[in-house]
């Protein structure tokens, strides 16, 4: 028995640690939104991706940017991690009816134009991320909104229906003024 846990000791330190992959992954017709469980390939506008420690080969991928955001700043999110994707929308292809399926950039060296008038699912504001910061200025010139990293992304920009006065007279709408007001 001594000599059987000792060899199994022995084997565990001879293996070799395998560093988790976290290439970005193209999206699939399988590829759902973490938050929204749809289809990725059926919604316009850039999309992210998330990799996190111990999920290998299985990133988070989420159907607008500001989702990513949102996902990365959430004080309930305590997993490492690795790496984080974004849609080049400067890519050769990439529009915002189809942004590309494997034009990813690193979302942390991402230039974003904020505050444009482009929106993504439900009618919100979308950040847009450009790997070229030249062709993030082009987008901005024609589009509006400010260049900017994705450490200078204000709270704001990201949640634009929690520091916004709600509009409507109907049910929802007061319920959520409501609890703004409490």
């Amino acid at each position: 028995m001594k000599r059987a846990l000792l060899f199994a000791l022995a084997l565990a330190a001879c293996q070799d640690e395998v560093a988790q992959n976290t290439d970005p992954l193209p999206l699939t017709p399988e590829t759902l939104g973490h938050f929204c469980q749809m289809n990725l390939l059926e919604h316009e506008g850039p999309k992210g991706q998330v990799h996190l420690d111990g999920l290998p080969g299985a990133p988070l991928f989420f159907s607008q940017v500001s989702d990513l955001v949102t996902y990365l700043r959430l004080p309930e999110q305590s997993n490492t991690v690795l790496a984080v994707y974004v849609s080049d929308m400067g890519a050769d292809g990439a529009t915002w009816e189809a942004p590309g399926a494997a034009n990813w950039t690193d979302a942390r060296t991402a230039t974003y134009v904020v505050g444009s008038d482009a929106t993504g699912g439900m009618g919100a504001p979308e950040l847009v991320p450009f790997a070229d910061p030249a062709e993030a200025k082009a987008f901005a010139t024609q589009h509006g909104g400010n260049l900017m990293d994705l450490a200078s992304i204000p709270d704001s920009a990201i949640t634009p229906l929690a520091t916004t006065e709600p509009q409507g007279d109907d049910d929802y709408s007061r319920r959520l003024k409501s609890l703004s007001e409490g």
